[in-house]
């Protein structure tokens, strides 16, 4: 499972004209699901996401979490994330789930993050959603668990 991270200081998510989720400082994480991935990847991501440290302490260096900050969460699935572009022109997606397997795991984050932290919104998986955000940095990170053996990138 895929979480391209990225800290905002605001960001929004629309469908059809309509907003549908937005937040304030925080991170935005884009989420792609990968074949093999299950709800341990999904945990193991989630856990992640909620203590890595990209936010600055009072010394300037990036030692704070999201936790830490008190700061908003906006998941947003991202089919293409998982996409094999190591030859031509075009992008594979036979490394991406299957749409049932991927919108069962991006819904299982949710909830997951749900229950673990208050500050959670998201996007809809299967939408044509326009996604708006101003990067804080700019920082962003890929953080990847491997559905072979858990192993984190």
């Amino acid at each position: 499972m895929i979480g391209l991270l990225q800290r905002v200081t605001e960001a929004s998510v629309r469908v059809d004209g309509e907003m549908i989720a937005s937040i304030n400082k925080g991170i935005v994480v884009l989420v792609g699901v990968e074949r093999g991935d299950t709800e341990a990847e999904a945990d193991r991501l989630l856990e992640r996401l909620l203590g890595y440290r990209v936010f600055a302490d009072d010394a300037g260096k990036m030692n704070l979490s999201l936790r830490d900050i008190k700061g908003d969460l906006l998941l947003v699935p991202q089919f293409t994330l998982p996409a094999d572009t190591r030859k031509g022109t075009r992008p594979g997606f036979s490394t991406a789930a299957e749409p049932a397997d991927g919108e069962f795991l991006f819904k299982y984050l949710i909830r997951q993050a749900q229950k673990s932290y208050s500050e959670v919104t998201f996007g809809r998986f299967g939408a044509d959603m326009q996604v708006a955000l101003v990067n804080d940095g700019p920082v962003t990170f890929w953080l990847q668990v491997s559905p072979q053996n858990g192993s984190v990138r």
